[in-house]
């Protein structure tokens, strides 16, 4: 029988269990153990007389710029993989595991009244319009506008006639500028940017076609388009005794000229210089629109006088006052377009301020309109002295314009009573006389900018009297007013066309009120469709009515112009107001914008010395 074991040294040791004794057994462990001792006595020996055994030579891998191991090379590029594997698995989850896409919030009341509120532009558009007009009821109209030797094709039709005045169209397209200066951003937000640009350079390609816009002087402008005067007798077509869709007139429109124009020359002047800041981008049409704002600008302050002056077509309809306050207001508009002091030193001319009415009140003091712009001026001068701080010479007649934009804004809320309020919450800028909207949106305009250049100076508030307001009282003034005109009156009538589940149906307006039939009506052959009592069949989408009364009440009739017709000004006073108004993560004014021509107030520092040397 035998057995295996083990053996302690290695390898099987086996055991005849059979044969061997026990004495046997023991010698043989003997044997073995001296065996095994010797063998490592002699390696030990050797190891110690010979020294160390020859070592394998490590390899290496020459990068060029280092050297390294072949293990730690290949460890090295093994991790590389690795990591691009893991890198490469993680992406592909990313990509295909879905995810919950967070759409922007919704955009607020003020943002949706202001999508249709633009589109009014594009319905009062004259000429050959723009493939992407988006109006399906508009077409080219009145494409024989001008003289024989003057083009005057183009521009806007200023409200429910068709009639083009230039001076309340060159106060629309100021008020979309500043707006588009002081927040482009929000227009940016809303989607609105390019479209609000394209309505501008519609208006101001227009503007430039009225006078000789190449030439440094010039000695004439051509006012107005079209003819509004009716006393002449029943037999006279015109464009306010007619009832008829643009794109059927047929008779000949008057031009009217004027070769003395301070109020039309600044007010247009003051359009071009805002809109070359609008488009500073494109430098040539900016250089364009400055050339020929200076070369108005001079033409109001050489060819003297009111141009509605001589009871002209215009002195029925847009009347000018005066025109010291249009050269307050061009004065500074072409003074940030060029950042020449000269225009400054006017602007900020005290005899000039006086005689514009800065320092007198008055029942319509703070009232921003086509046809007084002192208010609007003194809060763009303010903004130049809040953010700049110009300093001497200017400082003492800035910080006149300042206060009085303090006072003006005071005289906004209803603790002081400057003006009165209907019930429902509607200032009466203009003292419950008829057409009240367009005050009203341009003095919400105001209050907002205003509110905006104060936190941007970091200023809380400002002071009537002993009493300080914040500026979100501001803010809250202007809101109170557009909601009333967006619904929130005792009417429950939203007064813009398309906005909110009420909005006047019988607008004051010719191209709304007939319908697009294939059917051309003559002069009076479209009276039935200005009589009838039934809703216009076209739908004049962001129109902003002339209002109610000083009562709340409202008379959805188309006949009475007083209440239904809309106007350009009217309505870029609303869209500048809309959107102060909006809610934007890009909320507030561009400060620096306005200022992109004016150079530095003071002269820089010389540079230092060079260092001396020995």
């Amino acid at each position: 029988m035998s057995a295996y074991g083990r053996d302690p040294w290695g390898g099987p040791l086996e055991i005849n269990l059979d044969s061997a004794t026990d004495d046997d057994r023991s010698r043989n462990l003997q044997d073995f153990d001296r065996a095994a001792m010797s063998r490592q006595l002699d390696e030990t020996q050797q190891s110690w007389l010979l020294g160390p055994g020859e070592q394998k030579k490590k390899k290496y891998v020459d990068l060029g710029c280092i050297v390294c191991s072949r293990t730690v090379f290949k460890w090295l590029v093994i991790s590389i993989l690795v990591s691009g594997l893991i890198a490469g698995f993680v992406t592909l989850i990313v990509k295909l595991v879905p995810r919950h896409h967070h759409s922007p919030p919704p955009p607020d009341n003020y943002t949706k009244a202001l999508h249709k509120a633009l589109m009014f532009f594009n319905e009062q558009r004259s000429g050959h319009l723009p493939k992407h007009n988006n109006v399906s009821w508009r077409g080219n109209s009145c494409l024989r506008d001008g003289l024989s030797n003057k083009n005057l094709v183009g521009g806007f039709y200023d409200a429910g006639d068709a009639i083009k005045f230039n001076f309340p169209g060159a106060f629309a397209m100021t008020m979309l500028s500043w707006s588009v200066i002081e927040y482009s951003s929000k227009y940016e937000t809303a989607g609105e940017l390019t479209h609000v640009k394209e309505i501008i350079k519609w208006g101001t390609d227009y503007l430039l076609k009225t006078f000789n816009s190449s030439a440094d002087t010039i000695d004439k402008i051509y006012a107005q388009v079209g003819q509004g005067d009716t006393s002449k007798g029943a037999s006279s077509e015109n464009d306010h005794y007619c009832w008829m869709r643009p794109e059927d007139i047929y008779y000949l429109r008057p031009v009217y000229e004027c070769d003395s124009g301070s109020d039309l020359g600044a007010e247009m002047a003051a359009a071009l210089a805002a809109a070359s800041i609008v488009f500073k981008d494109n430098k040539l049409y900016s250089q364009k629109l400055v050339k020929g704002a200076k070369a108005l600008f001079k033409f109001s302050r050489t060819q003297r006088g009111r141009y509605s002056a001589s009871g002209s077509d215009a002195a029925l309809f847009y009347n000018s006052s005066g025109y010291y306050d249009e050269f307050v207001w061009g004065g500074a508009w072409l003074y940030y377009a060029t950042g020449n002091n000269s225009y400054l030193q006017l602007a900020t001319t005290p005899g000039i301020a006086k005689r514009a009415g800065a320092f007198r009140g008055g029942d319509d003091y703070g009232v921003l309109s086509w046809d007084n712009k002192l208010a609007g001026a003194q809060v763009l001068l303010s903004r130049l002295r809040l953010f700049l701080s110009p300093g001497y010479p200017f400082e003492e007649i800035l910080k006149s314009y300042h206060n009085q934009t303090n006072i003006v804004m005071c005289s906004f809320l209803p603790v002081f009573r400057s003006f009165n309020r209907t019930r429902g919450g509607l200032i009466q800028l203009n003292h419950g006389r008829p057409q009240p909207l367009q005050y009203v949106v341009n003095a919400a305009f105001l209050a907002s900018v205003y509110a905006d250049y104060l936190k941007a100076a970091d200023i809380p508030g400002w002071y009537c009297g002993p009493n300080f307001f914040s500026t979100e009282v501001l803010r809250n003034f202007a809101r109170t007013q557009l909601n009333y005109i967006m619904g929130k009156n005792p009417m429950k009538m939203s007064y813009i066309v398309g906005y909110g589940k009420k909005y006047p149906k019988h607008v004051h307006h010719r191209a709304a009120s007939i319908p697009k039939n294939k059917i051309k009506y003559n002069c009076k052959g479209g009276w039935k469709w200005r009589d009838s009592p039934k809703p216009n069949p076209n739908v004049l989408v962001g129109a902003m009515v002339a209002g109610p009364d000083k009562f709340d009440r409202f008379r959805d009739v188309r006949t009475n112009y007083n209440y239904t017709e809309p106007t350009l000004a009217g309505n870029a006073g609303l869209v500048a107001a809309l959107i102060s108004a909006t809610d934007s993560d890009n909320g507030g004014v561009d400060k620096n914008t306005m200022f992109s021509a004016v150079p530095p107030m003071f002269p820089t520092p010389p540079p230092p010395p060079a260092p001396w040397k020995p």
